[in-house]
């Protein structure tokens, strides 16, 4: 059913709750995903688990939760991670590749294409993607933060077909199982709002970084591009080849009829806004109900500081994000614009760089 897979492995998967890799579990995972492979799928794999291994490699060392400390663990156990993936994928004769990322990779326009790139050549040579966040030297400015929402933003990198998160529950529930038993599973989400970001818990191991509000984060922006969704156990039997048929398993988050275009998945996926313009009710109904490209005589009010080109968030007079675009101006040309007619910008600033702020093409509603 699905041709292009993006699967994340959670370091509870990885290691089966203890504190070490599982190397029967991961073997079991690999196995399924060289069936697909075989029969001429896609998979790109997204996996957790180097500070774990680093821990395991350096016998549980006691540290202090330092940042610095936690990046050398990462340091250690990814290439031990990744000699873990490649020697369990070369029992079925296929090729692996490492790809360490940032949330700057998919924030600059150019990069995010070279990632593409790079991801198509490796797909296109039948290697198997590795993925994992370049926690080594990723600072909090760059960070993505969880593989729950790496996931996400790989998925539209790849424009896959399905996105499945494996994680240490069966999938979202109604309550969290382990203090209610008579929890029931939810088979299907079609809509993510506040309410089912309450019913989320946490991880149930504590050994990773997201829980079920991460998933459903990645969910969210996965399924607005175009991408089906599934969170499911990872020891559950066959998982992979099961989600990959269509089969019910877990909690499925079918896409929304219309993918995001290519540069649109950029916007909402890729970037992290620099700033925010705050409009009037008139543009915000301009924006909701026509379409319509975002005039500075809209905006009452710009924060942060931007450049031309970068990321901003566009704010309705209630206070909510009404959209995500690309600016025309930066932030002290808006200033300086806000409010006026198109036909006075170049006379407010001496230049134009055309009448709107943002685009309707360079724009996403949220």
């Amino acid at each position: 059913m699905y041709q292009r897979i993006v699967i994340k492995l959670g370091t509870s998967v990885l290691t089966g709750g203890t504190r070490r890799l599982d190397r029967a579990r991961m073997v079991e995972l690999v196995r399924q995903c060289a069936q697909l492979h075989a029969a001429g799928r896609e998979i790109i794999i997204v996996t957790s688990g180097a500070i774990a291994a680093g821990r395991e490699r350096l016998g549980y060392p006691d540290l202090p939760p330092t940042v610095a400390n936690k990046q050398m663990l990462a340091a250690v156990g990814q290439s031990r991670l990744m000699l873990t993936w490649e020697s369990l994928f070369e029992i079925y004769s296929i090729h692996v590749g490492q790809m360490l990322l940032t949330r700057e990779d998919f924030r600059s326009r150019p990069r995010y294409l070279n990632a593409r790139d790079m991801l198509n050549a490796l797909l296109e040579q039948r290697i198997v993607p590795v993925i994992n966040e370049n926690d080594a030297v990723a600072t909090a400015e760059i960070k993505v933060g969880d593989n729950d929402n790496l996931s996400a933003l790989v998925a539209l990198l790849a424009e896959a077909d399905l996105l499945l998160l494996l994680t240490d529950q069966e999938g979202l529930f109604t309550a969290d199982p382990r203090h209610h038993p008579d929890a029931q599973l939810i088979h299907e989400v079609r809509t993510i709002d506040e309410q089912l970001y309450r019913l989320a818990g946490g991880s149930v191991s504590g050994l990773g970084t997201g829980g079920m509000t991460t998933k459903l984060q990645a969910a969210d922006v996965a399924r607005r591009a175009g991408v089906d969704v599934i969170i499911a156990s990872g020891s559950a039997e066959n998982v992979i080849l099961r989600a990959a048929a269509g089969e019910a398993i877990g909690t499925r988050f079918p896409a929304r009829e219309t993918p995001l275009e290519q540069r649109k998945r950029w916007i909402f996926g890729g970037t992290t806004p620099r700033g925010r313009l705050v409009v009037d009710a008139g543009a915000a109904r301009a924006l909701r109900e026509n379409g319509s490209s975002l005039l500075p005589a809209g905006i009452v009010a710009v924060e942060g500081r931007f450049e031309r080109g970068d990321s901003v968030g566009i704010i309705g007079p209630d206070g909510v994000m009404l959209a995500r675009g690309i600016a025309r101006y930066d932030s002290a040309e808006l200033t300086r614009i806000m409010g006026c007619r198109s036909d006075q910008i170049e006379a407010r600033l001496g230049y134009e760089h055309g009448p709107v702020a943002v685009h309707r093409n360079d724009m996403i509603l949220v």
